[in-house]
Order: C-alpha cells, then structure tokens, then sequence
C-alpha cells in the first residue's frame, strides 16, 4: 500500500485496521509537518500495524517494491492504465457478489468513452466482451444471478436423533434477500451433498504419481499451483458476519464465515443475532459435515463456543495454537488447563479430568456438563503445541503431525463408539471441531491432510488440489500459506511411505512367526502339508514400489525450504 501527500488523516484511518493481507505502508515522500508528529501519531495504530508503516522517498521505494510494480511518475516501469482497472474491478464484483453496480459502472465507461482494452489474448470491448485473438470466440461475463437452496442453513446431525435447522429470523429481509442470491456454485458447499460424494472428485493421484508430479514441479510449481487456487473468487457471501451486532465476535475483521456453510446456534432470549459464531461446517471423505472450521474463541465467545460443542453433538476439539504465540494472544483460554478445575460458561460447566503433556501435543480429557439438565459429555482435547504461526511444523517434516491427526482420529472413533444407539448418524462420528487462531490457515491445512488421508487408504489414491478446493469453498481462505499447500503434498507422501514401511514390517514380522511355526512342527513330526495354507494379509492400496524412492523423497524434504515466514512476514489472522 502507497500512500502519498500523507496527511493526520492517513494514519488515523488506519486506526485499528490491520487486514491480513497487507504486509507493508509505505508513506511516500512525507512533508516535514507530518514527519515530526509521526512517532506520536502511529501509536494510536494497533501494534501489528504500526511495525508495518514507514516512511520513505521516491527514490527508496524501488528497496520496498519492484520497479516493474510501480508507475512511471514514482520511477517505476507500470503505466498506469484505468480502463483495464475499471474492467478488473467489474469482473471481480460481478463474480463475487452478483453486483448492483454493474449498471454505475458500464454508465461511467459508455459516458466516457472509454476505448477497447487489448491484452496479449485479444481485446476486451468496453461491454465487457472479450474477442480472442486465435479464434475471434467472443465470452461474455455473465449478469445473470447464481441460484441456490433458499435454505441454506439447513443442516442435519443425528446426534440422539435431533434434528437442529438454522433458520434466518423473519426480521432479518434484508440479508435474506441477499443471501438467496449468493454466489456459491452446486458442488463446492456442503447444502445438498451427499456423504458418498464428499471429498472424491478431482484427478486422484497414487503416491509413486503424486511423487513423480511433485519432483517435476519443485516448490515452486506448487507455489504457483497455489496461487491459482487463491485466486478463484470467493465462493459465498458474508452477510451475517458483517451485521453490526455481529463484527465483535470475529477475531480478525477479514477473517469471516461464508452464509451459505455457517453453523447457526440457537438462539437465546429472543435474540436474533445470538445464533451466530464465526465457524463453518466443512465436509471430510465421504462424511457430510465432517469437521467445524473455527476462530479461537473470544473470551467474549467462549459460551458461544460451548454451546456448539454441545448442541452439535461434538466429542473431539482439535486446537493446532497456542494461547499466546510471540507475545501476541492467538486464541483465549476456554478451557480449565489444570486438572480438577472447572469453569462454567453460561448454562454449561466444564471439568478438566486430566492432562496428559507430549513432546508436540497435550491431549485434556474434559467433561462437560449441561446444568440445566446435568446431561453429561466427555470430550477430547487435543492441542498440537509445536505448530509455528503462519508457517508448517518441524521444518516440513510431517512425522509429528500425522502421529497426532492418528491419535485425533483414535479418539474420534472411541467416543463414537462409546455413544452406541444414542448416536444415528455417520459411522466416523459427530463433527469434529478443528480450530487454529483464524480458523483457515494451519485448521485448513490439517483438514486436508484428514480427507486425503482417508481417500489414500480408501481408493489408494488422492488429489490434495481438489481437497483444497473444497474446503477453501467452505470455509474462506482456508490453506493460507503456500508453503501451506506445499505442506499437504509433502505430508501425504511421507503418511503413504510409513504407511507402506509399516505394512512391510507387520508382513516380515508374519512371515517370520510363520517360518519359526512351521520349524517347530516340523521337529513334532507334523507333516509340512497339513498345515501350510494360503494366508491373507490385509493391506492397505498403497502402491509397494513407492518403498524404492523413499529416499529421494526424503532428500526433497530436506531439501525443500519450508520453514514459513519471517516474523515480518507473519500474518495476523495466523
């Protein structure tokens, strides 16, 4: 961001403001008036913000931005061009939002006669049509509004054979009328999905295939995979996030929950507003509504909290944060850390039973207790410790991590088990909540490595670009980083390789055990025939050849940078 001619006005705007995204304000050629109060001024600014603002002259910024970045008159290469801006502008309103500035817009470039754009592809006209160059096609951009359920805030859990469905309060016409007409496309939500057609899709790739891809492309490739990925527009609306009575239950202000895939509480005295939390459902393999994408909660949000805990049936919270990372809080403490405590949070109270401490995670057995009814729930907290903000474990080595998103899915499985007929719905359990500090860029991340994971040992192959896709589609940004994306690829080959090791051990160990039995019967005087017999060995899809490139993978770990981000770098949402 480049500010020139700054002025009082200019830094306090940024009062308070501090959007994820922007990494760097630079104040161009400031006057010697707002030079001197400027050391008293930025402390109004919050601190993330304030070690992102410096000042500079024209001819410093070539230190800060690439020439080729910058416009002419600040000695950069850039023409400025405003039709093209205009242009771009309309194309990402319109996707987005289904916009009502179409009509001001096409006005503004029709009264000012605004010519032709040409690209290197063909020209864009100022309607809006583009005409290629190799095949004159003309594409239009498309006004006509996207459809969807006007519903869609239904959702289903069998939690004790209760059905909760969210529902938009009648007084609320305004943001009903613009979410009917939200943007998200059939296939990239969970409304209408079956468990069967979750997390599949996509081009499915073995190990031995996904490891030939990612050599091929290098970090790099990935990087910019990636950067296609985020690219694609938003795939809902953020209507209720940004209602006025519920902007101070998000953590970040850019950090907010699609409309379409939110989880709705219900409400409380009356108040309309009180079924919002900043958290959506996201789909796993095969399982609707698998996982709930979440903030660390507010200390403000903390009954919000329990109470989707408990009125969605959960049994396993996964935390991938700590409650303060660099001096910075990242998420409040909502729970009871030393055993025999207890906190109450409205009508709900919580117990911490134990506290079992590892070298990367703290698994807390917790109970929670409705004391209106004194209904009582066990519920599994696990909290990956070693996790660096806005970056990837252990320098990209996955070990830890897939021994925890094992010991996560044990736990899932147990308490599923433990509910026995009270529990109706999917075989892999209620929703799992999965939540970091903004809820999208290490919770995203493990999502993933989840739903591919279980597509590997499912069909013996997976497609983490589709995985990623989907989850972004339901829950904002989520798979913040590049690195990030880089990650799951990394992280899926290691889990196919020890996958692989550990069926080959388990099959030695066999075949040993075996040989030693029929050494000792044969001593007996007990004819080999009679008990030779073909044995089967449950194995996993897995392809065996990918033992043989263990160690070039291995070297691409080692070799891969993927330590995350300077503290400079470091995002506030993550």
């Amino acid at each position: 961001m480049l500010v020139r001619d700054a002025s009082r006005l200019d830094v306090w705007c940024l009062r308070g403001g501090y959007p994820a995204k922007l990494k760097k304000v630079l104040i161009v050629t400031a006057p010697l008036w707002f030079k001197a109060p400027f050391r008293i001024l930025r402390l109004f600014v919050r601190e993330k913000l304030r070690e992102r603002v410096h000042t500079v002259s024209a001819p410093q910024l070539g230190a800060h931005v690439p020439r080729a970045s910058l416009p002419k008159q600040l000695g950069g290469q850039l023409e400025p061009d405003h039709a093209a801006w205009l242009e771009h502008c309309r194309k990402c309103y319109t996707n987005n939002l289904n916009t009502k500035l179409d009509g001001v817009i096409d006005d503004y470039v029709i009264s000012n006669h605004i010519p032709p754009i040409k690209t290197q592809n063909g020209i864009i006209d100022a309607d809006g049509s583009c005409v290629m160059n190799d095949t004159q096609d003309i594409m239009h951009i498309s006004d006509a509004p996207y459809t969807c359920d006007p519903n869609p805030l239904r959702h289903t859990h069998g939690y004790n054979g209760d059905m909760k469905t969210g529902h938009i309060n009648s007084g609320d016409e305004d943001d009903l009328d613009l979410i009917t007409r939200g943007t998200w496309s059939s296939g990239e939500a969970s409304p209408g999905a079956s468990d069967e057609e979750c997390g599949g899709g996509g081009a499915p790739e073995t190990p031995a295939a996904l490891l030939a891809r990612v050599n091929a492309l290098g970090r790099r490739g990935l990087c910019a995979e990636y950067d296609e990925i985020r690219a694609r527009p938003l795939a809902g609306t953020f209507h209720h996030a940004k209602l006025p009575a519920n902007l101070s239950k998000n953590r970040y202000t850019d950090v907010l929950c699609y409309d379409h895939s939110r989880v709705v509480l219900s409400t409380l005295d009356d108040d309309p507003h009180s079924d919002y939390i900043n958290a959506n459902y996201v789909d796993g393999y095969k399982q609707r509504n698998a996982f709930i994408s979440t903030q660390g909660p507010l200390p403000k949000t903390f009954g919000d909290f329990w109470r989707m805990v408990w009125e969605q049936g959960c049994l396993v919270i996964v935390m991938t944060t700590r409650t303060v990372e660099r001096g910075r809080v990242k998420c409040g403490q909502y729970w009871p850390g030393v055993a025999g405590q207890s906190s109450v949070y409205g009508g709900l109270s919580v117990y911490t039973e134990a506290v079992d401490e590892g070298d990367h995670y703290t698994v807390t057995h917790l109970v929670l207790t409705d004391t209106r009814t004194d209904q009582r729930r066990k519920i599994w907290h696990g909290q990956y410790t070693r996790w660096p903000d806005y970056g990837v474990p252990g320098g990209g080595r996955a070990a830890p991590v897939l021994a925890f998103l094992e010991d996560v899915r044990r736990a899932q499985q147990r308490a599923t088990n433990e509910l026995g007929d009270s529990w109706a719905g999917h075989r892999r359990g209620p929703p799992m909540i999965v939540h970091c500090s903004a809820g999208i860029g290490r919770t995203g991340t493990f999502i993933t490595l989840d739903v591919c994971r279980a597509r590997l040992l499912a069909e013996g192959a997976a497609d983490v670009r589709a995985a990623v896709e989907r989850v972004r589609a339901q829950r904002a940004h989520s798979i913040q980083m590049p690195d990030q994306y880089v990650f799951c690829h990394l992280a899926l080959l290691e889990y196919a390789v020890r996958a692989t090791h550990a069926h080959t051990d388990t099959q030695r160990e066999r075949e040993r055990d075996r040989e030693r039995e029929i050494h000792y019967r044969e001593r007996s005087g007990v004819p080999r025939s009679s008990f030779i017999h073909t044995e089967s060995i449950t194995t996993t899809h897995i392809e065996g050849s990918l033992t043989a490139v263990l160690f070039v993978m291995h070297g691409y770990l080692e070799s891969a940078d993927l330590t995350g981000f300077d503290d400079e770098n470091d995002d506030e949402s993550e």
